[in-house]
């Protein structure tokens, strides 16, 4: 059984930085793209950042410059390093990874709160 989990989130301040993580365990292969979703109290989950398979990544505009997504395939692991947050980044994050066999696969989720 696949389970991806999320760790890293928490409080941080305007401006300060914050590192998510997201493991899998259990048996699981051809992880074609990782990604980071978020969702704010009473919005839409929206895409964060996605990196494929072969380094390429694809960021939400309003993260450009400040986020960076990064995977280490052999520890099956993606982490998504957060600088100069703002308060609008606030949010539950969740990881997603998409198999090219077997599908795809989300995390619980993370809360990163940040304070203006």
């Amino acid at each position: 059984q696949v389970r991806l989990e999320e760790s890293g989130g928490g409080l941080a301040q305007a401006g300060g930085s914050l590192r998510l993580s997201c493991a899998a365990s259990g048996t699981i292969f051809s992880i074609h793209l990782m990604s980071w979703y978020r969702q704010a109290p009473g919005k839409q989950r929206e895409l964060v950042a996605q990196i494929d398979s072969a380094g390429n990544t694809n960021y939400a505009d309003s993260v450009k410059g400040r986020f960076a997504i990064s995977r280490d395939n052999a520890k099956k692991t993606m982490y998504l390093q957060m600088n100069s947050l703002k308060p609008e980044d606030t949010g539950v994050y969740y990881c997603n990874f998409l198999t090219a066999i077997t599908g795809t696969y989300w995390g619980q989720g993370t809360q990163v709160t940040v304070s203006s």
